[in-house]
């Protein structure tokens, strides 16, 4: 896999998180950054995102929140909440209503969010290849009901 072509978005309110983030892993891939839910929408508008990470509590918006707000503009990218409070209804709520690909605690594990980074990648070029698939499914088959019709023609 070419690791430099996946593109990750870390929200965080915190600079020094933001700071370390980009120091653990912008060697293995393309780290984008932003201080706010507001920030991060912006960077979405003009970069293709691959995985976003989000601080859950954030002034003005949580990380859920976000995911939530980006939910129908910006669809594709898979969401892993990063908070340093263990709350089950924030839980809940990632997996229900912003659809999270994975909660992970602070202070992270830089292997364990570089795997995952990795797998949420895998399931991108998954529904790559399953809407691909599908397309040419659609091919085959109009082109079967085209020549059935011909034969029903002759």
């Amino acid at each position: 896999m070419e690791e430099k072509k996946i593109n990750v978005l870390y929200v965080d309110d915190e600079p020094n998180n933001i700071t370390s983030f980009r120091a653990a892993f912008r060697r293995v891939f393309n780290i984008f950054t932003a201080e706010s839910a507001e920030e991060g929408r912006q960077v979405l508008d003009q970069e293709q995102i691959h995985v976003i990470l989000s601080d859950q509590r954030m002034p003005k918006m949580t990380g859920i929140e976000f995911f939530q707000s980006i939910l129908d503009s910006h669809p594709g990218p898979i969401r892993i909440l990063i908070t340093g409070y263990t709350d089950i209804n924030a839980v809940i709520d990632a997996i229900n209503v912003g659809q999270v690909y994975k909660y992970l605690s602070k202070p992270w594990n830089e292997e364990d969010v570089k795997n995952f980074i990795f797998k949420a990648y895998e399931v991108i070029e998954l529904r790559q290849k399953n809407k691909e698939l599908t397309e040419k499914l659609i091919e085959a088959n109009e082109k079967l009901e085209f020549l059935a019709r011909q034969n029903l023609l002759s």
